[in-house]
């Protein structure tokens, strides 16, 4: 499983909700799992009882090489989650970037991620049926085992899933940046990398993988239509009989109101009425008039386009002429 960010380790979203939970899920089923993710500053002071692999790895970049030192810590009975460690590309407070936007080095320090997956299995002679990619910051992994790596005994047949979370998030970077990648020239072309005349991971991730997911079967759907594939429906209509929807699940272990430390009044289906406990609490802590008569409405998000506030802001006027209370 490789993912740009893993809760309880690092998290700017849902991905990190999944990345996190999935391996717990698969070990449930007897299914052996590790997790890869960079160590970023969270992850350094964070209290995770991190050790040290007892080798470095040596991660080609351009015509030069860097290196990594490799972390891990134990989630769940007995998965490992192995932390890429370059202070040059990770020690950073953000993971992605600032509010004055993102980090301009982002297509190097993902393509360094990337690269160190394969040369992490190698260095430690490791073989794996299924790598699990998760976005565009892990989408160069499937174009490196078709490539560069499509003749290595440790990775030939090792299969690929790639999960789209978001495909408005695609990964686009300069051409000039594709140096960076090692790879031949002869994939920066319309059935490859190149998207109008820069590299987009994304594209990638789509056209080299085995399986592609997304995170609903109408979500699936969706991002096949000019509406809403944000310039890849093309690729993904090529592609669609290996793109299948899978609604995300959720980890009731942690997001279960019977035994939530965050809420005044635990409850279950036996005890709802606690549930009125929850709202007052809700209300005053929001400054909003304590009544049980009136409906409360809640949107937690990030307040992204893709997200549906166009179709809030469509009604808002509506809604707040009637007799409601509404948290965002």
């Amino acid at each position: 499983m490789v993912s740009s960010e893993v809760e309880p380790f690092s998290k700017t979203g849902g991905l990190a909700d999944v990345a996190g939970s999935l391996p717990l899920c698969l070990e449930k089923l007897g299914v052996e799992v590790c997790i890869f993710t960079p160590a970023y500053r969270c992850v350094l002071e964070g209290n995770f009882g991190l050790k040290r692999m007892d080798r470095a790895l040596c991660v080609p970049i351009s015509t030069r090489r860097q290196m990594a030192e490799v972390l891990w810590a134990t989630v769940g009975k007995g998965i490992r989650c192995f932390f890429l460690r370059n202070d040059r590309y990770y020690d950073r407070e953000y993971l992605y970037g600032t509010s004055d936007g993102d980090y301009e080095d982002n297509a190097e320090r993902f393509i360094f991620f990337c690269r160190a997956v394969p040369e992490f299995i190698k260095a430690y002679n490791l073989q794996f049926d299924i790598i699990h990619c998760h976005d565009w910051q892990t989408a160069l992994i499937p174009v490196y085992l078709k490539t560069l790596y499509r003749d290595d005994p440790q990775l030939k047949n090792t299969a690929t899933v790639f999960t789209i979370h978001n495909i408005g998030y695609q990964g686009i970077f300069s051409h000039y940046d594709f140096h960076l990648t090692g790879l031949d020239w002869d994939i920066f072309h319309p059935g490859g990398i190149e998207f109008y005349g820069k590299i987009n991971f994304l594209k990638g991730g789509i056209y080299f993988s085995d399986v592609i997911n997304t995170v609903s079967k109408k979500y699936a759907q969706e991002i096949q239509t000019p509406e809403f594939g944000f310039g890849l429906d093309g690729v993904l209509r090529d592609r669609s009989n290996e793109l299948f929807g899978i609604t995300n699940g959720v980890n009731y272990d942690k997001w279960n109101p019977e035994n939530d430390p965050y809420i005044v009044a635990p409850y279950n289906e036996l005890t709802l009425e606690n549930k009125k406990k929850c709202k007052e609490d809700l209300q005053r802590s929001c400054g909003l008039n304590v009544r049980e008569d009136v409906p409360l409405v809640g949107s937690i998000s990030r307040l992204a386009d893709q997200k549906g506030f166009d179709l809030v802001k469509d009604c808002l006027e509506r809604m707040m002429e009637m007799d409601l209370q509404y948290i965002i």
